[in-house]
């Protein structure tokens, strides 16, 4: 094999995840941890990386190694001007272009301009002979720079995920699963060579640049897997025919089974941490008792789980009323801060029982998880519920998607965020209009006794699309009832809606309201039902009473 065969392939097995390893440490709130930091940081540079990486791999398919110098710098005259047109020039006629399509206030032009400078921008870098990947990167480096930035990012969402699932999906085409039995040995050498010389490599540089051993190591670990940007690069390496296709397709499966693996790496990171390093354990034990010695001195206190924006306030509420508390929080910086200022916050993972119970979870009168972030929360409630069953859990969610969910884990109360927001909205706009102060305190109270069910279920807009994050929340639905629909003259428990999941909330007849009709309610022809459930249950229904009135 060539040297610059054997560049090219370094540079394919170099690449990491950034798709995979970013979801899996936001899940574990890690992001702003030290090793999350550095992993992130690297991730940033990589993607920065597949520029030249992309141009170099191209100019070495041009020639042979007698003229690989002349072929790398006519590439680089030729990225040169590539940059110049696309990156000066263009940047300067993006915004202005972007200004013209966005004034004819028409979102499928501005998709069909979206898609236009992409493939205009690979269409330029193809005729200068680099790689369309190339083109398309720099587009989206453009459009970044634009002020519809976030507008672009909203209308591709929807694409992204198929995009994405298209993209593994050619690269699954080009994998022959016949490598795998065929040449077993060399698919498991590029799997587990490349993983531990990336670990074992990463965690030696994140030494050398200071990083403590164990977060040298997680660094390491979190960047061992393969990437996706290293099956562009072995796609241009296969269309410049400098490895021999045997190779590559032991190569291309080991990858892929790199990244199924990358997220058992990355949930064992702690074990295989704690297994290797010889300071791992002390330095987790200084962590406990320094969180100990914050508490020892605790009880009836307060654990609050998280240090951002909602832990630091209820921190300040809790001061006041002379309530102590012990705050846990991943971010050295924060941590850091606050505790110069006084305030009595460690660093610790709210997630591992050993930092529970080193804040006093057993002499504790109440625990607050204040980040909005189920998985992780789940994790916690899991952990005091084995410990401590009894003690009462506040949890704050984004809305009421999880409420049952966190409830049944243990959790005293569930704040959801948007549907405490629109109470204190509701209650602000009645004292406004003249409704009594104890009325609404009240009404409020009463919201909060019941959970929340009189506010559960929104009627669903073309907007609220990218705002489910995969929950399936309870909607409002107003179905009318046709003249001639078989549900005329029948009761609301006669036609079984209760049965298949779905509430009757109201009935409008005759331009009248009525809330909470009774089940014995008959149905007369022009009702509008207005039905509360989930996305199936509601279809379900609104498919039955579809089915009546075609039978009519």
């Amino acid at each position: 094999m060539s040297w610059q065969a054997s560049f090219a392939l370094g540079g394919a097995l170099s690449m990491s995840s950034t798709a995979i390893v970013s979801k899996l440490l936001a899940e574990r709130l890690e992001l702003e941890s030290e090793h999350g930091r550095n992993i992130f940081g690297v991730l940033l540079f990589q993607d920065l990386a597949v520029v030249p990486l992309l141009i170099i791999i191209a100019a070495f398919g041009n020639g042979n190694s007698s003229q690989l110098a002349m072929w790398l710098g006519i590439a680089a005259i030729k990225i040169v001007v590539a940059l110049t047109l696309l990156l000066f020039i263009g940047q300067k006629f993006m915004t202005r272009w972007f200004d013209l399509v966005a004034r004819r206030r028409s979102q499928e032009l501005f998709m069909l301009n979206l898609l236009l400078v992409t493939l205009g921008a690979a269409f330029i870098t193809d005729k200068f002979g680099l790689s369309l990947a190339l083109g398309a990167f720099i587009a989206g480096m453009l459009i970044s720079e634009t002020p519809y930035v976030h507008q672009v990012e909203e209308d591709i969402k929807p694409f992204r995920d198929v995009l994405l699932g298209l993209f593994f999906v050619t690269t699954g085409i080009l994998l022959n699963p016949r490598v795998i039995w065929e040449h077993p040995f060399l698919v498991l050498g590029f799997f587990i060579v490349p993983i531990l010389l990336k670990a074992v490599m990463i965690t030696g540089l994140a030494r050398l640049f200071g990083s403590p051993q164990g977060v040298s190591m997680r660094t390491g670990l979190g960047l061992a897997q393969a990437g996706e940007f290293g099956f562009v690069l072995l796609n241009l390496i296969l269309d410049s025919h400098l490895v021999d296709s045997t190779i590559l397709q032991a190569i291309l499966a080991a990858m892929l089974l790199s990244m199924l693996a990358a997220p058992f790496i990355i949930q064992s990171m702690d074990r295989i941490v704690l297994r290797l390093s010889s300071t791992e354990w002390m330095l987790q034990s200084l962590q406990m008792t320094k969180i100990a010695t914050q508490s020892l001195k605790q009880s009836g206190h307060v654990i609050i789980c998280g240090y951002a924006c909602a832990g630091q306030n209820l921190a300040r509420m809790l001061e006041q009323e002379g309530i102590s508390y012990v705050a846990l929080d991943l971010d050295p910086d924060r941590v850091a801060a606050a505790a110069a200022a006084g305030e009595s916050v460690v660093f610790g993972d709210a997630g591992r029982r050993e930092s529970l119970l080193a804040a006093g979870l057993h002499r504790a009168a109440a625990v607050a998880i204040t980040y909005a972030n189920t998985p992780s929360a789940m994790r916690v409630l899991h952990n005091i519920h084995e410990l401590e069953p009894t003690l009462p859990v506040i949890v704050r969610t984004v809305d009421d998607a999880d409420l049952e969910k966190l409830t049944a884990a243990g959790a005293t109360e569930v704040i959801p965020e948007i549907v405490e927001g629109s109470l204190m909205l509701a209650s602000h706009t009645l004292v406004l209009m003249g409704v009594p102060m104890r009325r609404v305190v009240r009404r409020v109270e009463e919201m909060r006794d019941a959970r929340y069910s009189l506010l559960r279920g929104y009627f669903h807009g073309a907007d609220d699309n990218n705002d489910d994050d995969g929950h399936d929340q309870v909607r409002l639905q107003s179905v009318p009832i046709d003249e001639n629909s078989e549900a005329v003259g029948h009761s609301l428990d006669d036609l079984g809606l209760v049965g298949r999941g779905v509430e009757v909330t109201a009935i409008r007849r005759h331009g009248i309201r009525g809330v909470e009709p009774d089940p014995d309610t008959k149905l007369r022809a022009k009702d509008i039902v207005v039905l509360r459930g989930l996305p199936e249950v509601l279809a379900q229904a609104e498919e039955r009473l579809s089915r009546n009135r075609r039978a009519a």
